[in-house]
């Protein structure tokens, strides 16, 4: 038969210093270029800042507090503008704000306490999607209504978690530590894409903050007249609040038991009376634990002005005899994840 393919050329042969078969007991490594995660880098920091989720809650009996952002509405917003899953996280800014740069394109949101943001010196919207280029400086100016501001990035803070969060929590050292100028933070992938809006309107903090409070568990430790003269007060937000708690100047809640409480467990909200007898609001980084009567618990829909209340903000307690169905269960929540110390 002739042959089917004349025209085909001679066999390939090796050729010197080619690539030959691995002999026994060796192997050739395959180069692999390792890609370059996305991050973000600190430039300038203002009073404080720190990486944080929606916390580690359920831990309260092992001694490790929830912590998580102090305004946890603001945070959810900016995660729900950008398509990120609701426990994402973000960095949260008190007061001053902060500048940082992307090293590849983002989307980015900003929520929270007012302030003024630009993106490579353009003015740019709060409470809204916003297209940040690669190597663009995003600075976020002081807080104006408010005190905190949110900044939430496509894909989140990749940080590495602790005990399955990685908010900062600033009582107990738990998570990473604050930023500072120069932290470079990994990037997660993008997650989706950001809604469709135009800017998600958000309250803003009125000069008197009216709060609502659920009494208890320890309001009998007050006599009648102090618990009226606790609704009929205005206090003022002091300097020194933090993520731990708001503390407030204005009239002191005497107790009228003279013993000693033993320490039980604290929630979130919680409205603790100290030796002072000047109330201090719980927030994100409280304590598990605490000996002060707790007079009572701020309503869950109100902490968000807690958290946002800038010093000398003013604020009055509105006594509600029940929190609404479904703040019911939430308060419930928190109680059964806080064991309280064994008196024995």
């Amino acid at each position: 038969m002739a042959d089917p393919r004349p025209h085909r050329g001679r066999a390939v042969e090796p050729r010197p210093g080619t690539a030959r078969a691995a002999e026994p007991g060796h192997t050739r490594s395959v180069r692999h270029r390792a890609v370059k995660p996305p991050t973000l880098d600190v430039l300038r920091l203002g009073l404080l800042a720190t990486v944080q989720d929606l916390g580690r809650p359920g831990l309260a009996h092992l001694g490790v507090p929830r912590s998580g952002a102090a305004d946890r509405d603001s945070l959810l917003l900016g995660n729900r503008l950008l398509g990120n899953p609701p426990d994402a996280a973000g960095i949260e800014a008190t007061a001053l704000g902060l500048d940082v740069r992307l090293d590849q394109p983002r989307w980015i949101a900003v929520t929270g306490a007012t302030c003024r943001v630009s993106i490579a010196g353009r003015p740019a919207d709060l409470h809204a999607p916003q297209y940040v280029p690669a190597g663009a400086t995003l600075s976020i100016g002081r807080a104006e209504n408010g005190i905190r501001t949110y900044l939430a990035v496509a894909g989140g803070i990749a940080c590495p978690p602790v005990l399955h969060s990685r908010s900062t929590d600033t009582l107990s050292g738990i998570g990473p530590a604050p930023l500072a100028a120069g932290t470079v933070l990994p990037l997660g992938p993008a997650a989706g894409d950001p809604a469709p809006v135009d800017i998600a309107p958000r309250a803003r903090i009125p000069e008197t903050a009216w709060v609502r409070l659920v009494l208890g568990p320890r309001d009998d430790w007050f006599a009648g007249d102090t618990i009226d003269g606790l609704f009929a007060a205005t206090y003022q937000v002091s300097t020194a609040s933090n993520r731990v708690g708001v503390r407030l100047d204005g009239p002191e809640v005497p107790v009228r038991h003279s013993g000693g409480l033993p320490s039980e467990g604290m929630v979130l909200g919680a409205v603790q009376i100290p030796a002072s007898g000047k109330p201090i609001v719980f927030l994100a980084d409280h304590p598990t634990t605490g000996g002060y009567p707790v007079v009572g618990v701020v309503h869950p829909d109100d902490l968000w002005m807690m958290a946002q209340a800038a010093p000398g903000t003013r604020v009055r307690f509105r006594r509600v005899a029940t929190p609404p169905t479904g703040t019911v269960l939430r308060l419930a929540e928190s109680a059964r994840h806080t064991a309280p110390v064994n008196r024995r």
